[in-house]
């Protein structure tokens, strides 16, 4: 049912150890990847903060973008403030949740 759909991988980014919340983010991909689907995963945009940081807000603004284009939306458990405004979002576009 997912096979060639894009899925955004929603979760604690700040909240928390971030190098722990990238790796179980990228470790969801992955397992997206095996089902035969194609993962968007914000928190590798981590790599591109470091070389050149941008506010929370433009972050946002970012991935509220990509979700359009997303066929779907996996949401990681754990406190994310950031991740709760991304599944309001994908549900006003009518996008399931997963």
């Amino acid at each position: 049912m997912l096979r060639n759909k894009l899925i955004y991988v929603s979760g604690p980014y700040t909240n928390g150890d971030v190098a722990s919340n990238v790796r179980n983010a990228a470790l969801a991909g992955i397992e997206i990847m095996a089902i035969g689907a194609s993962p968007y995963i914000p928190h590798l945009s981590h790599f591109i903060h470091y070389l050149m940081p941008h506010s929370y807000e433009t972050w946002m603004e970012v991935d509220l973008a990509i979700i359009i284009k997303c066929d779907a939306l996996l949401r990681l458990s754990g406190h994310s403030p950031g991740g709760d405004r991304e599944v309001t979002h994908a549900k006003n576009l009518g996008l399931p949740v997963f």
